[in-house]
């Protein structure tokens, strides 16, 4: 049985997660009590029913107090020999406040922060520190749209959780800012440039046209050459120490030319190695540069 628990900061998208999770097949359960987990999961085990199979769970700050118990309850989880996976949803506190003033909605600690969306969004951070520090994948949401939220959902969980590490190679343009769930970062701001080419310029690096350009100089070759081998050299360290998901990141100015190139190099080396390997363009369809 696949058991997910997904939990975050309010506003991060943590329903739009869910409905992900049931768009690929999972039978889901939201707010749910966190003392209820263990009693849900053994639940789930024994029934004969094939939707019961795969799980994913919300539980969040609005148990209240009782979200404290969480951690006893993961605990109970492990020592019942339950595997359980955690997915963490997180934004940047700027994207939290635009979403809820957007929204109007109210913050589940609007009470006790005296009606402040500020102070409601730091003491969740504050709370959610230790859980998160547990998580098995964390998604920051704060660049991505929902249908880039369930391409996310959909590579990291459309495969069997269980089957070890999952590694995400995702392209991005440093104008638009470092992915905060990165592991590793790659800067290919250095290599010959494509945007500087009129034909080339509206084209992205997944198109050959690009890609070729890229990839005939012997500075991307050089460059890739060596990602490769520090990633086949980091890999089994990560494994060694039982990560479940790994993010390589890899930059350059806009995130369209450059970085999907090289993007494409990495995902097909490590596909090749036999991996979990899923591949994200995050701002490769963005106006500009």
């Amino acid at each position: 049985m696949e058991f997910i628990i997904i939990t975050g900061l309010s506003g991060a998208g943590k329903s739009v997660a869910m409905k992900n999770m049931e768009d690929i097949g999972y039978y889901c359960v939201d707010n749910i009590p966190p003392m209820l987990l263990p009693v849900f999961c053994e639940l789930c085990e024994k029934s004969s029913d094939e939707r019961m199979k795969k799980i994913a769970v919300v539980t969040d700050v609005r148990a209240g107090d009782a979200f404290e118990e969480l951690f006893d309850s993961l605990d109970k989880l492990q020592a019942a020999k339950e595997e359980y996976k955690i997915l963490f949803l997180d934004a940047a506190d700027d994207i939290l406040l635009r979403r809820f003033r957007e929204t109007r909605r109210k913050h589940p600690l609007n009470d006790i922060c005296s009606g402040s969306i500020e102070k409601a969004v730091r003491l969740e951070r504050e709370l959610l520190m230790r859980v998160k520090a547990r998580a098995d994948y964390v998604v920051d949401t704060s660049l991505l749209s929902p249908s880039q939220l369930k391409e996310r959902i959909s590579s990291l969980f459309l495969g069997n959780v269980s089957l070890g590490m999952t590694i995400t190679c995702m392209s991005f343009g440093f104008k638009y800012g470092l992915p905060a769930e990165a592991d590793l970062v790659f800067d290919v701001r250095c290599l010959p440039n494509p945007f500087y080419v009129p034909e080339l310029k509206h084209h992205t690096g997944l198109e050959e046209c690009v890609f070729d350009y890229v990839m005939k100089f012997e500075q991307s070759k050089g460059f890739a050459e060596r990602m490769t081998a520090l990633v086949d050299y980091t890999l089994p360290l990560y494994l060694s120490e039982g990560k479940s998901q790994l993010v390589i990141a890899v930059g350059c100015t806009g995130g369209k030319h450059r970085s999907v190139s090289l993007t494409r190099v990495l995902y097909q080396h490590i596909l090749e190695s036999g991996h979990r390997v899923t591949v994200h363009h995050r701002d490769v369809s963005k106006a500009g540069k």
